[in-house]
């Protein structure tokens, strides 16, 4: 029979290269993943190479905006278009909800930067296409993108401003906005004026439209007890800014 002490010292002489081995292996995996790691590229170093696309759907109007150079948001003007050429006549506009899940389909487009932009071949989103065609698509876009705003159009810091309004002081207010902030209310009001227009065929009257953009356009930074009587200024603000347009914005 073969004595245990040697067969001891067998498999203690047998496992040394293989604690060997594995401890190398170790340190190469470890050299690798701190390579990996210092080396790797920053996100705006990603951005650049295309690799992954800053949003339009929740982003900063200021940073939007000058992301596309511009003062009223491409996506936005995109709608509005849309709407004013297809869609002035329709029943309930902005008033009747648009499929839910096409509405998250045509965000995912955008966010990913397939919508379509003026100078560009590669457009892959035309709104006049047959998978967006219902205009409540467009319409609940539109909304739920001023509703993602991380700021909302009319600002957090001149809320309450707003709410102790009164003709000139809300002019006065709007002049003080940020200039996205104030191109594209002007841009989102003139349309919407448009929309009271055709009120006779899609039955939406002034205090309608205002119903449906006052709480996705002014809202408190922080809700409180009195959100109920907040909902009644921020309709009434949005009514009188409709009704006093001109005197607001010129013509």
């Amino acid at each position: 029979m073969v004595d245990n002490t040697v067969l001891s010292r067998v498999s203690s002489t047998a496992m040394k290269p293989s604690t060997s081995m594995d401890s190398s292996e170790h340190k190469k995996t470890r050299s690798k993943l701190k390579k990996l790691l210092t080396g790797r590229p920053t996100l705006q170093t990603v951005k650049d190479k295309g690799y992954i696309k800053d949003q339009v759907f929740g982003c900063a109007l200021s940073s939007l905006c000058q992301r596309e150079n511009t003062t009223v948001p491409n996506f936005v003007k995109m709608c509005i278009d849309n709407v004013e050429n297809n869609g002035l006549s329709v029943d309930g506009l902005y008033r009747v909800s648009g499929n839910l899940a096409v509405i998250q389909k045509l965000r995912f487009a955008v966010n990913h930067g397939k919508f379509k932009q003026k100078g560009k071949e590669n457009e892959k989103v035309n709104l006049s296409d047959g998978k967006w065609e219902d205009i409540h698509v467009t319409t609940g876009a539109l909304k739920m993108f001023f509703r993602e705003l991380p700021e909302p159009l009319f600002t957090y810091n001149l809320f309450h401003d707003f709410v102790s309004h009164r003709v000139q002081s809300i002019k006065e207010l709007v002049r003080q906005l940020p200039k996205p902030n104030h191109d594209t209310m002007q841009a989102l009001f003139k349309h919407l004026r448009k929309v009271i227009d055709y009120g006779e065929e899609n039955r939406m009257t002034t205090q309608s439209v205002a119903i449906v953009f006052g709480p996705t356009l002014l809202r408190p930074e922080t809700e409180t007890w009195n959100m109920a009587v907040h909902m009644v200024y921020q309709n009434q603000i949005v009514e009188l800014i409709l009704l006093e347009y001109e005197s607001i914005f010129g013509r």
